[in-house]
């Protein structure tokens, strides 16, 4: 009953909703073509504006030929080497790709079989939470929400460092490990809570295992009886990896440089990073994509259909259609524009996870879907360069077939871009010393103070 009653703290007055009128004040359209001002740091193609320089990761989206901007098939490289590079060492040699990854980011090469097994010790060593962490923070006040609650435990777990405030890169290497040991942690027990104190379902704590991979981990975390098959495994282990990195202008790591280059501490850099990934325009995209993809299932009664799949595009496109936004989700990405390899990367093994799963029809009305949607979006739409699937168009549909929960999705973005984060922040801190102040122009009319007797 008390679930019921009214929330006086969650309440949006008609006062208030009166007085958000006033704020709702946009600025002239005209006055950022007036002054040249990139939305959101980047120009009508997609070319980002530097802002800084980084050796950790690179993406590819175009080559120049004749000093004209020629769109090409996309690439993205870690520390100089091509993903799918590093995807098919780890496939060919049949092991797992992560924990190699993060190495490679952290310090620039790629390691050894006794640094690798050494990195992966440490990882284990570091999965242990503080004594009562759990109990204490975890359980008490759990909350809907996964990023919430991974954001306000990564600020917790300040307390209980010695060293919190210390940036010196030793230190930092050291928080930045731990916190890569811990998220995944963080994230299942955070969900295990909501899902026992909220639903009202069966409470599951288990331990991770040393001899577990990360993605293992997670498995064995989040499942009451904690069984997964090698497949299941393996394609977590490089969505993880394809989640890793994507250089240092996304907003998640902009956000790690500009916090990290105040001087503040590892903890409140990373929950920054948290903050920004939240956003539905960026880490949480995969949701929408499955969402979107439920909406379309019930109303294209036949997903072989290709005009039906196309007139649903349409309305999309028309805001006629599921949140009514314009979008199709899933398609098209800020710098790439030909393809985005790690799309091109899980598609190919997304076929054979849905044979495993009894759901080929589900991924081949995603590949139709794929298809038509560019096709669809370049004749409704005046498009500056091509589109292309982007990787949370697979993703979310590879984690539904995982029988991970909704509520993991971003987690699940953030357990992986950790490993990119932690390598920006000791970056900027080495390289930095700077704050980043970018430049606004003032566009304000100039007003005389009318004294309050004179006011209307």
């Amino acid at each position: 009953m008390i679930k019921d009653m009214p929330n006086k703290f969650s309440e949006v007055t008609p006062e208030i909703k009166e007085l958000a009128k006033k704020c709702d004040r946009k600025i002239d359209e005209e006055l950022f073509s007036k002054y040249d001002v990139k939305r959101g740091l980047r120009k009508r193609n997609g070319e980002g504006v530097l802002a800084g320089l980084t050796d950790i990761s690179m993406i590819q989206s175009y080559t120049m030929i004749d000093r004209e901007v020629v769109p090409c098939e996309g690439k993205l490289y870690y520390r100089g080497i091509d993903i799918e590079d590093i995807v098919q060492g780890f496939i060919s040699e049949d092991r797992f790709g992560f924990e190699e990854t993060t190495y490679l980011l952290l310090f620039g090469n790629l390691p050894t079989k006794e640094q690798l097994t050494e990195f992966k010790g440490m990882l284990a060593e570091y999965r242990q939470l503080p004594t009562n962490f759990v109990r204490d923070i975890i359980m008490k006040a759990p909350s809907r929400d996964m990023m919430n609650t991974l954001a306000r435990s990564v600020l917790t777990l300040f307390s209980y460092d010695d060293h919190a405030s210390d940036i010196s890169l030793p230190n930092v290497l050291r928080q930045s490990i731990q916190l890569i040991a811990l998220f995944p942690v963080l994230s299942v027990y955070s969900y295990q809570a909501y899902y026992h104190y909220q639903l009202g379902h069966s409470l599951f704590i288990h331990l991770p295992k040393e001899e577990l991979s990360t993605a293992e981990n997670i498995l064995h975390l989040l499942r009451p009886d904690s069984q997964y098959t090698k497949l299941e495994a393996k394609l977590l282990d490089m969505a993880l990896v394809l989640h890793a990195e994507h250089g240092g202008g996304n907003n998640s790591t902009f956000t790690t440089h500009v916090v990290s280059s105040s001087g503040t501490d590892t903890y409140s850099a990373i929950a920054a990073a948290l903050c920004s990934l939240k956003g539905p325009k960026h880490g949480g995209a995969n949701i929408k994509v499955v969402q979107m993809f439920a909406d379309l299932k019930e109303h294209v009664k036949n997903w072989e259909s290709e005009d039906e799949i196309r007139e649903y595009l349409l309305k999309l496109l028309h805001k006629e259609a599921f949140d009514k936004a314009g979008l199709i989700y899933g398609m098209g990405h800020a710098v790439y524009s030909i393809s985005d390899p790690r799309s091109k990367i899980l598609s190919r093994f997304v076929k054979q996870l849905s044979e495993e799963k009894g759901r080929e029809d589900e991924y081949h009305l995603y590949a139709t879907v794929e298809r038509l949607a560019k096709e669809v979006i370049a004749q409704e739409r005046k498009i500056y360069k091509g589109v292309s699937a982007n990787i949370d168009f697979y993703s979310g549909f590879i984690y539904s077939m995982l029988g991970l929960p909704h509520e993991l999705y971003t987690p699940l973005f953030a357990i992986a871009r950790i490993a990119g984060w932690s390598a920006h922040r000791m970056e900027e801190l080495v390289n930095g010393n700077r704050i980043i102040r970018p430049a606004y122009k003032a566009v304000s009319k100039m007003k005389a103070y009318v004294p309050m007797n004179e006011r209307e």
